[in-house]
C-alpha cells in the first residue's frame, strides 16, 4: 500500500483500535510503523529492499542506496532496542553505518544511529540532498 491509512482501512482496522491501543493493535502496529517508514524512504526519492539471511534467522527491514552507499534500517515500533538481526548484518557486510529507527530518542553508537519515527523521513531526506 502506498499510505498507512489505506493500509488500516484495507484490513479493516477500526480508527478505534489505533486510539484505544487494544490487543489488535499491539500485534499490528510493526507493520503499520514499517509501512510508515516505506512510505518515508520512497517520498525521499529511496528505493527500499528487504534482506534476510539465507540461513532465515536474520533480517532486515529495509537495505536502500544513499549517494552510493547501502544502508540498513531496522525499524521497531516501541522503545525496544534491540537489533540482533541488524547487528548480524553489519558484521557480515560492513557497511559504514546502520539505522534504527524506533520511540526511542536520536542517539549516535560507534556501529549505528537511532533516529525518532517521527524524524525518519527528514533524516533520510537530508542524506539525499
Amino acid at each position: 500500500m502506498s499510505d498507512v491509512g489505506l493500509l488500516a482501512h484495507k484490513c479493516g482496522l477500526e480508527p478505534r483500535v489505533l486510539l484505544e491501543g487494544s490487543r489488535l493493535f499491539t500485534e499490528f502496529k510493526g507493520t503499520l510503523t514499517e509501512q510508515f517508514v516505506a512510505q518515508e524512504l520512497i517520498a525521499c526519492g529511496l528505493s527500499p529492499f528487504y534482506w534476510s539471511n539465507p540461513d532465515g534467522k536474520s533480517e532486515v527491514d529495509f537495505v536502500v542506496s544513499v549517494n552510493g552507499e547501502v544502508v540498513p534500517v531496522e525499524v521497531k515500533a516501541a522503545e525496544n532496542l534491540q537489533s540482533k538481526s541488524l547487528k548480524i548484518y553489519s558484521e557480515k557486510y560492513q557497511p559504514t553505518r546502520c539505522v534504527r529507527t524506533s520511540m526511542a530518542d536520536y542517539r549516535e553508537e560507534p556501529w549505528l544511529v537511532n533516529v525518532p519515527l517521527y524524524g525518519i523521513g527528514a533524516f533520510f531526506q537530508e542524506e539525499v540532498d
